[in-house]
């Protein structure tokens, strides 16, 4: 029996139309799981099922399948205030999934965003933009996965988190709070949805090569004092979660819950 077949499995990745989400969705397929993926924006998400799918179907691997997903939006300027839309976008898209595929076995909540300022010049807006979509929206949508899940005693959740939830960096106060937040929601919803099935775990990468580290990595002076604290002597490559992603939906991560992988070149164990 191979542990890692993920055949007549659906598997759900947000944020996947680049970066770690795309990385995950192609591996996740590539192993046998029906996928589905969102993005923000209609143009950008076909254009990437469309490359997915003609780059899988030379591999016989099953197709991937994209719903646009704006659980939060903002007009310039404006404080976001606790709404139900988060609840309600997350209910939506659980729903399309499962009325597409049947079923959802797996998700993988890894939509983020950033922001960096020093903290007097930090406004209500630019917090509230960050942990409404790094936080409120990666909740609702558990809730709503689980919901499903519990129907069939089965399911995987599982949170992108970062390494600066467990390691300070000045200026990115909130997106820090962000990713620690995740950290304890995935113990606590481990812990609650156990007797049902569901193990719920989350990815904590260090510094990863993708569009969201492009500011840091034009900063040469920071750039030079990070690859200084990595062992392996390198930025990673979002194919280093892989391997991860796949263990974490499979059968092989069934007896593995609450746990938060530390995936960062050994950067957070060196002195």
């Amino acid at each position: 029996m191979n542990l890692f077949d993920l055949r007549g499995k659906t598997v759900l990745v947000t944020a996947a139309t680049a970066g770690l989400g795309l990385a995950m969705a192609r591996a996740l397929a590539g192993h046998g799981a029906s996928v589905v993926v969102t993005g923000r924006t209609e143009d950008k998400l076909s254009a990437c099922v469309a490359a997915l799918n003609h780059e899988l179907s030379l591999t016989g691997a099953s197709c991937i399948q994209g719903i646009v997903y704006k659980p939060v939006e903002q007009a310039p300027g404006q404080t976001l205030q606790a709404t139900d839309s988060v609840q309600t976008a997350a209910a939506a898209l659980v729903d399309e999934v499962v009325r597409r595929c049947g079923a959802l076995h797996a998700a993988f909540i890894n939509a983020g965003t950033h922001g960096a300022a020093p903290l007097q010049d930090w406004s209500p807006a630019q917090w509230s933009r960050v942990m409404q979509t790094n936080v409120d929206a990666a909740f609702f949508l558990a809730q709503q996965a689980a919901k499903q899940m519990a129907t069939q005693d089965n399911g995987r959740i599982v949170f992108t988190s970062s390494l600066t939830g467990l390691l300070g960096r000045p200026s990115i106060h909130a997106y820090t709070a962000s990713k620690a937040a995740l950290l304890g929601m995935t113990r606590s919803l481990a812990v609650e949805l156990a007797p049902q099935g569901i193990t719920c775990n989350a990815l904590v990468p260090g510094y990863f090569e993708t569009d969201l580290s492009a500011g840091v990595r034009e900063n040469t002076s920071l750039k030079q004092r990070l690859d200084s604290r990595i062992p392996l002597g390198r930025w990673g490559q979002p194919e280093d979660l892989q391997g991860l992603a796949v263990y974490l939906a499979s059968n092989a991560s069934s007896y593995t819950t609450g746990h938060s992988f530390v995936v960062d070149g050994g950067m957070s164990i060196a002195v």
